[in-house]
């Protein structure tokens, strides 16, 4: 069951509307462990040696994210996990599972398996003897890399965000400094955004919608176990919903929807599969939005600036009944910085928005977000704490 604790933080955000939920897998204190604004312990500054090394750490680090990339590249992880075997095996055992030729050079894998494993992806099993002997298995960490029934993993995500049109983008991100007018992924791409190449790319944006799905689907199944706010609804519409998989999800799971309609660009929707009780509808949600008694949508308004959320929330007020509600599901930052995994992620990914998507485009507080709807005319405003990267924010009609 899920243990539910409403919190109201008025001392902390000025927003008349906002109000906090967070729900949690059990009864513990992991309910207010998934907000994890404050580290569990306070840990002195480096100095010195430290201090240097630390440098030297960072300076070093986009090894880490290019050698997961490679295990990606070359299923590493299913080769290991073997339909749940999880079975050490070391880098020699490896190579043929991934490259039935026989070629390949097991040293230099071990050699990224064992930088990996000091990030937690991969156990290491050493064996004494005459030689030592290092094997390998998954972390819970790395058991996310295994493809599902469905081909689904986060392994192409780790592979979306290391595209070589997106990699040249992190070459310029300083320029977004020197010149706020400067996209950093346009100024590397002769001219194009990400969205554009992704419609003349095939292949990434197949690598992209992949990519989403492999999220989307674990945290749409939280999201349906431990969320009640789609109850009453019978006409939902998704924003930016691209195939549709958030919408079958959602009706699958509550029959009482009797339509729902999946809107996005017309040659997005032209692409998008049949789904029993979905309408694929085609727009802009600048110029309107299809009503409906509440609006889904995620990860969409990251994207923009804050005048365009106000114009997109707006059109969403508009195109919902009093009573009704608007449901987005967003990256929310803390309104301190700390170093624990879950501000760091969030906190980076709001980097890789600017470099990639847009300069001004951005991952935003619950106060912001509590301004904005404020804005567009929306009279209440909760956020509620379901998953450790996204946060589901609700705006009341």
């Amino acid at each position: 069951m899920y243990h539910v604790t409403n919190i109201y933080t008025p001392k902390r955000l000025n927003c008349p509307l906002h109000s906090l939920l967070v729900i949690s897998t059990d009864t513990s204190n992991q309910a207010e462990n998934i907000k994890m604004e404050t580290p569990d312990a306070e840990t002195p500054p480096p100095t010195g040696n430290a201090a240097r090394l630390a440098i030297m750490e960072l300076a070093n680090m986009i090894s880490v994210p290019m050698s997961l990339n490679a295990v990606v590249r070359l299923n590493v992880a299913d080769a290991i996990w073997q339909n749940g075997s999880n079975k050490p095996l070391s880098a020699a055992e490896i190579i043929p599972l991934i490259l039935p030729s026989g070629a390949g050079d097991p040293e230099n894998l071990q050699r990224i398996l064992r930088m990996l494993t000091s990030y937690g992806v991969f156990n290491e099993h050493i064996i004494s003897g005459d030689t030592l002997q290092r094997r390998y298995s998954l972390t819970e960490i790395g058991k996310t890399l295994v493809t599902d029934e469905n081909g689904l993993s986060y392994g192409a995500y780790v592979l979306q965000h290391h595209q070589e049109e997106l990699m040249k983008a992190w070459a310029v991100v300083h320029e977004a400094v020197v010149d706020s007018s400067t996209e950093p992924f346009v100024k590397a791409n002769g001219g194009e955004t990400a969205y554009s190449l992704y419609g003349k790319k095939p292949e990434m944006n197949d690598l992209m919608l992949k990519a989403m799905s492999g999220v989307t689907v674990p945290f749409m199944k939280v999201v349906l176990e431990g969320y009640d706010g789609f109850n009453g609804v019978e006409r939902l519409v998704d924003v930016g919903g691209s195939a549709g998989d958030c919408l079958r999800m959602i009706l699958q799971k509550h029959s009482h929807i009797k339509e729902g309609v999946n809107f996005d660009l017309p040659e997005v929707v032209a692409k998008a599969p049949k789904i029993d009780g979905v309408s694929h509808v085609g727009g802009d949600m600048f110029n309107s939005i299809p009503n409906g008694d509440a609006i889904f949508m995620k990860w969409i308004l990251t994207t923009w600036t804050d005048d365009e959320v106000k114009a997109i929330m707006t059109n969403c007020f508009k195109a919902i009944p009093t009573g009704g509600k608007l449901i987005a599901c967003e990256p929310v930052l803390p309104d301190e910085t700390n170093d624990s995994h879950r501000t760091r992620a969030l906190l980076e990914g709001d980097i890789f928005v600017m470099t990639i998507y847009r300069a001004k485009g951005k991952h935003r507080t619950e106060e912001e977000y509590c301004q904005l709807g404020k804005s567009a005319g929306f009279k209440s405003f909760q956020a509620i704490y379901i998953d450790h990267f996204y946060t589901l924010l609700e705006f009341g009609k």
